[in-house]
């Protein structure tokens, strides 16, 4: 039956944290740095209005751009949040998570043998879902000595008439690296010279440590960095983001992709055919997170702070190279020093030592050497793990 596959999907690997994972699902007493998931719960008044929605007998198809509910809240949002702007009737779209955004863009965009630049180390999907658009991935390093950031003269050396689309993660998963306005500016400019679509996978976007900080010191909430904001490069620019990370909400699966109105044309059109429409109880429930949401992020993001400024000077005093993260909930310590690969690092801590982490060549060739440990868990089992690690490193 194997000969029966598509090749290109054959040909595919399997993604290298849900391989680690199956290892993880049958051990014991195990204290997990690895799932890329919120441990907090969605917040109640947000479950409630899919509660409520349930109640009102909201069990029905919506429009397959989504709600018009959902979509001015996303609207208002994006300019409250971002000072980014979008007409809700034709610049909107809901999706199921921002994996379905991400996955309609590149579908929507690129013809067989076009180009698309992504960075590594990234989100482990990047690659096959643009294999999957029978396009061709085309990896850009990012390095420590830079902090994890994509540089210009990175993605000059990679770009080429064939190039369609960049997509890349700020703040990123794996690294936990942010972008500033000046860096988001230059890459821009990058495209703009090449003409080519930027795909700015924002999922991350509210966990911003720096921006976090800049409030605790204002009376009004600074505008958090996005690609979306730029208005004159409105036309080049498809922003995908969604509700898992920032609320807590991963078992809702509901995302977006805002950008030109041809483009999110095109993209529903995929999605009419292949989806329908997004769950339409998560839909009821994002309207009231984008709304009333702000205090909720505000204070998980706080306690993602104070995690990570334990364990960042932990990990470095036991001699594991830690950048701080400025953004999302990871960390991506170098181990070199012990001379393991980064599966071997890992499968030695997990099974002598029952603490999970993911290798950081799950991430792409240029994450080998490293790990990513996720702070999205409690302060009390990552000093347990941070116990356990001590004594794996002696």
């Amino acid at each position: 039956m194997k000969t029966r596959i598509a090749r290109h999907v054959a040909d595919l690997p399997k993604s290298g944290i849900r391989k680690f994972f199956d290892i993880v699902a049958q051990s014991k007493d195990i204290v997990s740095l690895g799932v890329g998931e919120p441990d907090f719960d969605t917040p109640w008044h947000i479950s409630r209005a899919a509660v409520t929605c349930l109640e009102n007998g909201g069990t029905h198809y919506t429009s397959n751009l989504g709600t018009p509910a959902l979509r001015q809240a996303i609207c208002r949002y994006l300019a409250r949040r971002f000072g980014a702007t979008f007409d809700w009737t034709q610049e909107v779209l809901a999706t199921v998570g921002v994996s379905e955004a991400i996955d309609l863009a590149i579908r929507a965009l690129c013809e067989p043998g076009d180009e698309v630049l992504y960075h590594e180390p990234c989100f482990v999907s990047y690659a096959a879902t643009i294999r999957l658009a029978h396009a061709v991935p085309v990896a850009v390093e990012t390095h420590a000595a830079d902090e994890f950031r994509l540089t210009v003269a990175a993605l000059e050396a990679k770009v080429t008439p064939k190039t369609k689309a960049l997509l890349l993660n700020f703040p990123c998963n794996p690294t936990g690296a942010t972008l500033n306005v000046a860096q988001m500016k230059e890459i821009l400019d990058f495209c703009a010279r090449h003409d080519i679509i930027l795909l700015a996978d924002e999922v991350y976007s509210e966990l911003n440590y720096e921006i976090e900080e800049a409030e605790d010191a204002c009376a009004e909430a600074q505008l958090l960095p996005s690609f979306a904001a730029f208005a004159d490069a409105r036309d080049r620019v498809v922003l995908l983001n969604g509700f898992s990370k920032s609320w807590a909400m991963t078992g809702y699966r509901l995302g977006y992709a805002c950008g030109p109105a041809d483009i999110i044309d095109a993209m529903m059109k995929i999605h009419q055919y292949g989806i329908m429409s997004a769950p339409t109880l998560a839909q009821a429930a994002g309207v009231e997170a984008m709304d009333f949401g702000d205090k909720d992020v505000a204070r998980m993001r706080r306690e993602y702070r104070k995690r990570r400024d334990y364990l960042v000077p932990a990990l470095n005093a036991l001699g594991l190279k830690t950048l701080l993260p400025k953004g999302a909930f990871y960390l991506f310590p170098d181990i070199r020093s012990t001379g393991l690969t980064s599966e071997e690092f890992a499968l030695k801590l997990l099974k002598e030592h029952g603490v999970a982490c993911v290798p950081g060549g799950a991430f792409g060739p240029c994450g080998e050497g490293y790990v990513r440990m996720s702070y999205a868990t409690s302060l009390d089992k990552i000093k347990l793990a941070v116990a356990r690690l001590a004594q794996m490193l002696g």
